[in-house]
């Protein structure tokens, strides 16, 4: 026997925004309208009506003691609370905010079941293939007038394959609904059951069984149903029958005082058990119905508790059913699929500005043509046989996170796009060496044009085919985790690419269905859209897109990038000062900031393994606090300033002059939020936004030359070994790292543009590197033991450090971290011995790594002999 297996859904009460989990197998209460009462008892009794009321008073009491208790534990302002921020805009604001955040969840529950529901769009819409052997389309276009599919499968036409009125075709949201039936073979007869169901994927390998639904149905009726229990199914208009043939019936009374006076329900109850007092043993229900002659109390059902818990337990005959589902190979010697696997197609639609055709909005995979202005869906379905089998589980975060973050198509040293199979073979072993726990994708949904390093999407759900298909992702995520590393996804939900033919822009005609129309629906610089966070079609969108990547493709978290172009009507294009009023005036977008909250919320109630990091430049208050307390509910921020100080620094300011107390504030950030911050020296920005890494400044006189003396050399390499340990080990519990930076690539990256002539000659990386003895093996021996010092000494996930010690005369910084003492001297020119440096415990101190070795390129002042230190006394 086949067992029925329901999935836990959690929902969310609409005053309330903290979510409950409902498994859906556990019994329900339900209601009537009038007083019913079911008992289950063996012996037919009564209960006191005042008992019974006493009993519903105390259930009440205790579900209203835990809604109270409930939403004790949610402020709105709980974070500035704890912060001891007294701003009464602000917190206004924030208690609005919530009251309004209230209001949409219950205004989705008026049109999803829950939560989980509304992030799971992705399960109906876009083409899925349905086990009555068909394909089911469904998108969202409000502002069209007609739907249909287009595609080589039926020559194009924009009549063959269309959503029809009367056919569930199109709904009063905008939704539109196509059935694409498969085509009957030829010699091939149709199904004798119309709701033949077939195994496409399980069973594939398995034909048609040969049995058919007679021999289904009586092996059920002589298997499953026991004696008396089959009746009322054979049977089922029996009993109405004979209550209608004894009333009305000819032989029935014919005036109301042949009928009689009608005896009350206990007399009844008493002579039908008197009549049927010799019958044989039933298994039909044991039912016994008991009138306690109450004015409020209608009827008592009594049953037998042995027969209920035997019901109970009692499995549907879901193996029967089963039984009769075709198998794979039944399946293609019948039919011939409506849309073959690797078909492409478009939606075609008919607005009030005429035709015109889009690439699906849930599309899942996107093959430009040749000429790369036009764009189809690539219908995926590969046969069994050839999709990924997972292999690896998920891994547990880490409590420190040290990511390497990549682009996979300049991942390779050749000069071309560099494919998912080459990045998962090459770059993921080396990662793994390098001592890095997680790497962070940035390009890898669909997007139109190569330079725009994948930042401007057009297609938010497929993964970008220049890199391969989405079982070669698959395979680079599961051999990720194989290996032990986390696998995040750079997500840009804050705008979206402005192309028409390709992208969400005026999708079905209309200028206003993904985004907002006029100036807001465009960046105020870069001239993308800007969506509609008010919609609740759009958050359903995004929602499910989320969900998505990490149900589809085991995604480990999100880098959301560029919070401040959202989160602003004015894109964060503006000067802040650091008053909470900038947080809460006119120029916030509320509905974005809501939708932040439902994403997170969503997120981690889903998947609470997932990890959600922001990037805004801002810092928007309460960007790392639980949605409870009126934050936004991120795991990690990030510390936008640091790399640009270090940029400033090596590129503005000589070495002399550097200042000391604003290298410590700059990477501390905010103090309240250091446990929760992502620091990095340098990420993709500045060697791919047209800039110069660091190693390009420190390491060479220009773009292409080669370093021009050993001092130079021993300056450069040292000041990016020190800018990286210090930015390492001051911050908060996460570093990351730009593919190549590890080893001081030399080169700067620029994608294939016209400028360049579509040159591959700098959008690669240059690994051979690591092969020679020099300054670039140096650096990376030196950055694999920094990933070492972690992982041995837990640095990151220590507590805050102790900064005691900053020293601008000297350009001397020291601080303690747990027990590890950190020691920086940024002087140019100086070195100092017998040095004191404050410390909280005494004892004996040994150097565990020193950035001035040999073995890092270093000159090597300290000897090992000089590498353990004893404390002294002394003020």
């Amino acid at each position: 026997m086949a067992s029925l297996s329901l999935q836990p859904k959690f929902s969310l009460h609409p005053n309330n925004s903290i979510l409950h989990f409902h498994p859906q197998n556990k019994p329900q209460i339900i209601f009537f309208t009038r007083k019913v009462k079911i008992k289950t008892k063996t012996k037919c009794s009564s209960i006191d009506p005042q008992q019974q009321q006493q009993k519903q008073r105390e259930s009440f009491t205790r579900k209203k003691k835990s809604v109270t208790e409930t939403e004790k534990g949610v402020d709105p302002v709980g974070f500035l609370t704890k912060l001891g921020i007294t701003h009464k805009a602000f917190a206004q604001f924030l208690r609005e905010r919530y009251k309004s955040l209230k209001d949409l969840k219950a205004e989705i529950f008026t049109r999803h079941l829950n939560l989980q529901e509304m992030a799971s769009g992705f399960e109906i819409l876009g083409t899925h293939r349905h086990k009555e052997h068909r394909v089911d389309y469904m998108d969202w276009a409000p502002g069209a007038r007609y739907c249909a599919l287009v595609g080589d499968f039926n020559g194009w036409s924009p009549t063959t394959n269309a959503a029809r009125e009367g056919l569930y075709g199109h709904d009063d949201y905008g939704y539109w609904f196509i059935i694409l039936e498969d085509k009957l073979r030829e010699g091939e007869e149709p199904d004798e059951l119309y709701f033949q169901q077939y195994n496409y994927v399980d069973d594939y390998d398995k034909g048609d069984s040969g049995v058919t639904i007679d021999e289904v149905f009586q092996r059920a009726n002589d298997e499953y149903w026991e004696p008396g229990e089959d009746r009322f199914i054979k049977n089922r208009f029996e009993l109405p029958a004979k209550l209608y043939e004894r009333l009305f019936g000819p032989n029935g009374p014919q005036t109301l005082e042949e009928l009689g006076e009608i005896p009350d329900a206990e007399t009844r109850y008493k002579a039908h058990k008197e009549l049927h007092k010799d019958d044989p043993p039933s298994n039909l229900p044991p039912f016994d119905v008991i009138d306690n002659g109450k004015e409020y109390d209608i009827f008592n059902v009594v049953a037998d508790p042995a027969w209920q818990e035997k019901f109970r337990n009692k499995k549907p005959p879901l193996a029967y059913w089963t039984e009769i589902r075709k198998g794979r190979k039944a399946w293609l010697k019948k039919y011939s699929p409506a849309i073959p696997h690797g078909s492409k197609y478009r939606v075609y639609f008919n607005t009030p500005d005429g035709p015109l055709e889009r690439v699906p909005a849930w599309a899942t995979f996107i093959q430009p043509d040749a000429e790369g202005k036009q764009a189809y869906a690539i219908h995926w379905e590969p046969p069994p046989e050839h999709t990924y089998k997972w292999k690896h589980t998920a891994i547990k975060p880490p409590k420190s996170l040290r990511i390497y973050e990549c682009h996979v198509g300049i991942s390779g040293s050749e000069p071309k796009i560099s494919s998912f199979n080459d990045f998962t073979e090459r770059v993921l072993p080396h990662v793994k060496r390098a001592g890095y726990n997680a790497i962070q994708l940035i390009g890898i949904v669909e997007h139109k044009d190569y330079f725009t390093v994948g930042y401007r999407v057009t297609n938010f759900f497929a993964v970008s085919s220049r890199y391969g298909t989405p079982e070669d992702f698959k395979r680079l995520v599961d051999e990720a985790h194989g290996l032990g590393l986390l696998v995040f996804l750079d997500i840009v939900h804050s705008y979206s690419a402005a192309d028409e033919m390709v992208g969400l822009s005026r999708f079905d005609g209309s200028n206003d269905c993904y985004f907002h129309t006029g100036k807001r629906g465009h960046h105020k610089y870069w001239g993308t859209r800007m969506f509609k966070y008010s919609d609740l079609d759009v958050l359903h969108f995004l929602l499910s897109n989320l969900n998505w990547w990490i149900s589809e493709y085991k995604i480990d978290g999100f880098h959301f990038h560029s919070l401040a172009s959202m989160l602003y009507t004015h894109n964060g294009f503006a000067s802040f000062t650091g008053d909470l009023e900038e947080y809460c005036n006119q120029y916030v977008d509320n509905d974005a900031v809501k939708y932040l909250i439902l994403a997170n919320e969503i997120l981690h109630a889903l998947h609470p393994n997932i990890i959600t990091i922001a990037e805004d430049a801002t810092f928007y208050p309460g960007l790392c606090e639980p949605t409870s307390q009126g934050g936004l509910g991120f795991d990690y921020h990030v510390n936008l300033s640091a790399s640009e100080m270090w940029l400033s620094l090596l590129k503005n300011t000589p070495d002399h002059e550097w200042s000391m107390s604003k290298i410590t504030s700059t990477l501390l950030g905010n103090k309240n939020y250091a446990d929760k911050m992502l620091v990095y020296a340098e990420n993709h920005n500045q060697s791919i936004s047209g800039g110069q890494s660091l190693a390009e400044i420190l390491l060479s006189q220009g773009n292409d030359k080669a370093p021009q003396s050993n001092e130079l050399l021993l300056r450069g390499s040292s000041l990016l070994k020190m800018t990286k340990l210090i930015t390492f080990t001051i911050g908060g519990r996460g570093y990351l790292n730009f593919m190549g930076n590890e080893f001081g690539h030399p080169k700067r990256v620029e994608f294939p543009m016209p400028s360049n002539n579509f040159s591959f000659s700098l959008a690669n990386r240059c690994w051979d590197l690591l092969e020679k003895e020099g300054v670039y093996q140096d650096l990376f021996r030196f950055d694999k033991d920094m990933m070492k010092l972690d992982k041995n000494e837990r640095v990151l996930s220590r507590g805050l450090p102790n900064i005691h010690h900053v020293n601008d005369t000297n350009m001397v910084i020291s601080y303690l971290r747990g027990p590890l003492l950190f020691v920086f001297n940024f002087h140019p020119t100086d070195s100092y011995e017998r040095y004191c440096i404050g410390v909280d415990e005494a004892g004996e101190y040994q150097v565990i790594l020193n950035t001035d070795e040999r073995r890092y390129g270093g000159q090597g002042i300290v000897k090992e002999e000089q590498y353990l230190q004893r404390t002294i006394s002394k003020r």
